[in-house]
């Protein structure tokens, strides 16, 4: 007999982790390899934001925490959604964890009942499927693909809710299309679920900074406040402060869950690095130069990396508005012989292509459940951009 639970059956590793060890185990056995699966940033953390951590390190801010996290950083939190989001957020409502992730997990935990149903918009952030399995619901996937840029339409979602649908996830800006919704289509679902009360929306804002063009990011809150007694918002410093490793992240909603979400850290984790939240006070409170700085050197990146896979035959690279991802659809080199004779099936062949003959990591498009289409991260120099994109166009003239 297995001490395994039932559930883990259903669950797969991240499909991101699993690409870094690949990565890392080609480079250790002497692969020179140009990875463009990377999801956090490639700037170090701000000084200002490290001098405030190890300032706290000196301080004595060595202990736990409240399990919600500490007065000072619940504060700046409810201030950040204020001054940013025009949201009005006490403390109270504010709980922070070890990162983004978490918050999300534990809402799941404390919300889920077996067999409940999570709508989850394709393409997707790799980890939501599995995080509603662990917890024994079934998430229900809608295909959003590249006619509705990416996004969830509200006729989508209106077909997919039924008597069992506890939660719907929304991604904006979007891992990995960088599809970001505009205010208008953020009210047309909104319209959907002020008919179905018993539906709460969970949306992950991340990536909120990382908006380009004219793009301009858009809390669901902002456009429809009347859904706040059943919406939660995630968000966190990994990406805009280039935090990934200080592990803070925080959801701000309705007292009772966050009660709840509370309760679960208090049993798990206890609560957040009391070193790392007072760092992210800083970062918070603290000029914000260093991320618009971040904005602008991705905005430059994201366009010479469509602009150089657009030249390649067989890869149509559509321009994301938000995160650090393109997704280029590379449903034009399936069919095409490799010069061993294998020939590309799909987007998994493409991707162990690129690795194998390129010497460039990417991420396939059906672990985000897309298949057709590759996630290609531009959180790495204009240099590497460029290199890797010329190793991508140079294999991919090598197919028959």
């Amino acid at each position: 007999m297995t001490i395994l639970a039932e559930r883990l059956s259903s669950v797969k590793a991240s499909p991101s982790m699993m690409a870094k060890s690949r990565v890392d185990g080609l480079r250790a056995a002497g692969r020179r390899i140009i990875d463009f699966t990377i999801g956090e940033p490639d700037f170090p953390t701000p000084p200002h934001i490290v001098a405030a951590g190890v300032e706290a390190l000196h301080g004595g801010q060595t202990r736990y925490t409240a399990s919600t996290g500490t007065p000072a950083l619940r504060q700046a939190i409810a201030d950040k959604l204020a001054r940013e989001n025009q949201l009005a957020f006490t403390p109270e409502l504010v709980v922070v964890g070890c990162g983004a992730k978490q918050i999300i997990h534990e809402a799941l935990a404390a919300s889920l009942n077996a067999g409940d149903e999570v709508i989850v918009p394709a393409p997707y952030w790799v980890s939501y499927p599995d995080m509603v399995a662990i917890q024994g619901g079934v998430p229900v996937v809608v295909p959003c693909g590249k006619a509705s840029g990416f996004k969830l339409t509200a006729p989508a979602l209106e077909a997919a809710i039924t008597p069992r649908t506890r939660w719907v996830i929304l991604n904006s800006p979007n891992n990995p299309s960088g599809a970001v919704y505009t205010e208008a289509e953020l009210g047309a679902l909104a319209e959907v679920l002020s008919r179905h009360p018993s539906v709460w929306l969970l949306t992950d804002e991340i990536y909120e900074h990382f908006v380009y063009g004219a793009a301009v990011h858009r809390s669901m809150l902002q456009v429809a406040p009347a859904l706040a007694e059943r919406t939660l918002i995630v968000n966190g410093m990994s990406k805009s402060y280039a935090m990934t490793g200080w592990r803070i992240g925080f959801g701000a909603g309705p007292l009772p869950l966050m009660r709840a979400i509370a309760l679960l850290l208090s049993q798990s984790t206890s609560c957040a690095a009391a070193m790392s939240q007072a760092a992210a006070v800083t970062a918070l409170n603290g000029p914000q130069q260093c991320v618009a700085a971040a904005v602008a050197d991705f905005s430059a990146r994201r366009d010479r990396m469509v602009e150089l896979l657009n030249a390649v035959p067989g890869i149509d690279c559509s321009e994301p508005d938000g995160a650090f991802y393109v997704f280029p659809d590379v449903s034009g080199l399936l069919g095409r012989q490799r010069a061993d004779g294998r020939v590309l099936g799909n987007d998994l062949d493409v991707m162990l292509f690129l690795l194998e003959e390129a010497g460039v990591a990417t991420i396939d498009g059906a672990s985000y459940g897309m298949p057709g289409f590759l996630r290609i991260s531009f959180a790495t120099s204009i240099d590497q951009i460029e290199q890797g994109c010329r190793n991508i166009r140079e294999a991919c003239a090598s197919l028959r």
